[in-house]
């Protein structure tokens, strides 16, 4: 089983500084149909003007993914943070009885563009926390975010791992799925086959009643693979 979302059907937000596309409900955008995926509550697909941000805001008992895709995000929190995230990197916060935290674009430039990911966590009122990493660049699928920070990833407070997916034209992967595991797939760049189905750049896909989903790069290609409960 699989559903196809397409780039183009996401909600849409113009702020102005700021344009977002929301794979599903989120602030004015609501969609009945589109809530989220099992603990996967959020993905917004972000680009902030040069020199523009979110001001100082709050958030409890989420976990809440940054992935930077151009520029630069400068990070403060709460926690005493100060932080500077380029492209490439992965922020986890784990927001639990409560953080503040600013993220703006510090180029007077370059535009920021950046996804923003909320997983609801299976624990709650705990101490808050921040995480950031670097991986080496590598083909195929690489764990990045575990419950349990197996293989060097970063730790998040639910039953959920996130594989970041390279491929260059061509190249393929495979992930073999769990009973009773959903997995959702977003493209960030490139394009690929996904069990048969043809995704590009903004497309997501959820994946189901299957032993195994398997990717083609029809070009280079970049994905966040969500594995869920």
């Amino acid at each position: 089983m699989i559903e196809v979302r397409r780039s183009e059907e996401r909600g849409a937000a113009d702020h102005g500084w700021l344009q977002s596309r929301h794979t599903f409900s989120f602030a004015r955008y609501y969609d009945p149909r589109h809530m989220g995926v099992s603990a996967l509550r959020v993905i917004n697909d972000d680009r902030v003007s040069a020199g523009q941000g979110f001001p100082a805001h709050s958030h409890e008992d989420m976990e809440i993914i940054s992935y930077v895709k151009k520029g630069v995000i400068a990070h403060r929190d709460s926690m005493g943070n100060v932080e500077q995230l380029p492209a490439g990197e992965f922020q986890l916060m784990s927001a639990g009885t409560g953080v503040t935290h600013s993220e703006y674009n510090p180029s007077s430039t370059e535009s920021l563009e950046f996804l923003q990911i909320w997983i609801q966590p299976n624990v709650y009122g705990i101490e808050p926390g921040y995480q950031q990493k670097r991986f080496p660049a590598r083909q195929g699928l690489q764990l990045v975010i575990s419950p349990d920070g197996r293989d060097d990833s970063l730790q998040i407070h639910q039953d959920a791992f996130l594989y970041h997916l390279r491929l260059d034209a061509d190249g393929s992967a495979s992930h073999a799925l769990g009973r009773g595991r959903t997995i959702y797939v977003h493209v960030v760049s490139g394009v690929l086959n996904v069990n048969g189905e043809r995704l590009e750049a903004g497309d997501g896909a959820r994946i189901g009643e299957t032993e195994r989903v398997a990717f083609v790069a029809l070009e280079d290609s970049e994905a966040l693979v969500f594995d869920l409960p």
